[in-house]
């Protein structure tokens, strides 16, 4: 039922049951400061499903719509258009529903649409072998670097600086629980890109791989290759955290060298929704195939030669011994992983092409507008980076004012970088949009 009441009798019952004293105590643990101090807008008790119905749409448009607002905002989750055919097909209730396929019999059609995604993914990719989605674009870096310790035998991370700040986090989190040691890399200043000579002073025998984004979280187009090669000069594995949009004119990270390919796939038909729930992408080199987290799908024959869809080389701690589990992840994001697969099949090569040729020609439409104000000289994609001469948010209030969204104050992340903002711009945005934003900063 929607609207389910309690009486006070049943508040009383449940107050006393539980050990407090009144309804108040149950939100004691939330800070004041984001609490509201009155609820008098709150409609009162014992009105009807109707009257509660209206008062609170009532009270749902002091709300801003978000629809009415045009967004420079990035850092990891984008504004990209989701065709109709997206939402349709995934609410489709074998699919919206669907549970863990164990029993193939019965579950030939999640199956599929899971091998339809890794294939996609590797196609996107140029890689073998994709898993069936992680988490997100930050436990699937993560889980990456899990793997190259398994397959090096070492225990030393070398990532770069301008990896999402978010996604080292995490990183670092497994790092303090498995014993890893993590060594961050350095970016040149006046580019904007990873500096490959701090790289190779902090490269040992002990690294066991090499990680880096492309682009990166300013924008910057890496020269992955080099990285690359410079990981295997020293028996590491090369990791590549990707933007899939990018993928549309960039070269394909199998093809340049990288061992392991991990992103996140919120752009591939799925709207930012506050966060989440997103679709981490990850996806390997043959020689890396027994080591990929998470649930695997193959395709077989059966007894009759009919092509059937199975979970296959599952090291998961739900199916061996945990001790020799190579990961504890045990799901994956079936239902976004399947918006990520309609998305594809749905754009196919030109309409990929196209969004990503899009997103670089508006980017380099505002980043020559806001020329005086770039500070990293590198080819960017989709994003960049401007020093701001007023605070960032005052131009971001001054903005929300003008209904858009401002950039993202990259101060929270790099102290260095007080002052400077990163600014998205995807295929979403017209050109009278820029030419505001630009008016508004200026």
């Amino acid at each position: 039922m929607r609207y389910i009441p309690h009486t006070n009798t049943d508040q009383c019952q449940m107050i006393s049951q539980i050990g407090i004293k009144n309804v108040d105590e149950l939100f004691k643990a939330i800070p004041g400061k984001v609490k509201i101090d009155s609820v008098n807008e709150v409609p009162p008790s014992g009105i009807s499903e109707l009257e509660l119905k209206e008062a609170l749409d009532n009270l749902s448009k002091k709300n801003k719509n978000t629809k009415e607002f045009v967004s420079f905002l990035g850092g990891g989750a984008y504004n990209h258009f989701i065709p109709s055919t997206v939402s349709h097909i995934i609410r489709r209730s074998e699919f919206y529903t669907a549970y863990t396929p164990y029993q193939p019999e019965i579950s030939q059609g999640m199956l599929q649409s899971i091998f339809e995604y890794q294939s996609l993914i590797c196609d996107l990719t140029g890689m073998d072998a994709a898993n069936a989605s992680m988490y997100d674009g930050a436990t699937a870096l993560a889980e990456a670097a899990s793997s190259a310790v398994h397959f090096t035998g070492k225990n030393e991370i070398l990532i770069a600086k301008a990896v999402n700040p978010n996604y080292r986090k995490v990183l670092n989190t497994y790092a303090e629980g498995a014993g890893w040691k993590v060594v961050e890399f350095g970016y040149q200043q006046s580019l904007g890109i990873s500096d490959f000579g701090d790289a190779s002073k902090k490269i040992s025998n002990g690294t066991a791989c090499v990680i880096l984004a492309n682009p990166n979280f300013f924008g910057c187009i890496e020269d992955i290759e080099k990285f690359s090669a410079l990981a295997k000069s020293k028996g590491a594995l090369s990791i590549a955290s990707i933007d899939p949009i990018s993928l549309g004119i960039l070269k394909r990270p199998g093809d340049i060298g990288v061992d392991i390919v991990t992103g996140e796939g919120q752009s591939l038909g799925l709207p930012q929704s506050f966060g989440g729930p997103y679709l981490g992408i990850f996806a390997v080199k043959k020689d890396h195939l027994r080591l990929m987290p998470g649930r695997i799908v193959g395709e077989t024959v059966d007894a009759k030669g009919r092509r059937g869809y199975v979970l296959t080389l599952q090291a998961r701690e739900q199916h061996i011994r945990r001790g020799k589990a190579f990961s504890n992840i045990c799901s994956n994001e079936a239902l976004c992983a399947l918006a990520a697969t309609v998305y594809l099949a749905t754009m196919g090569k030109s309409g990929l092409r196209e969004v990503a040729g899009q997103c670089l020609q508006k980017a380099n439409y505002a980043k020559k507008k806001l020329s005086k104000l770039v500070i990293f000289g590198s080819p960017s994609f989709k994003e960049f980076v401007i020093r701001t001469v007023k605070p960032i948010d005052q131009i971001n209030q001054k903005l929300l004012e003008n209904k858009i969204i401002g950039g993202l104050d990259l101060g929270r992340f790099y102290p260095e970088l007080k002052g400077h903002m990163l600014i998205a711009v995807t295929e979403m945005v017209k050109k009278e949009d820029i030419d505001r934003l630009v008016s508004v900063i200026i």
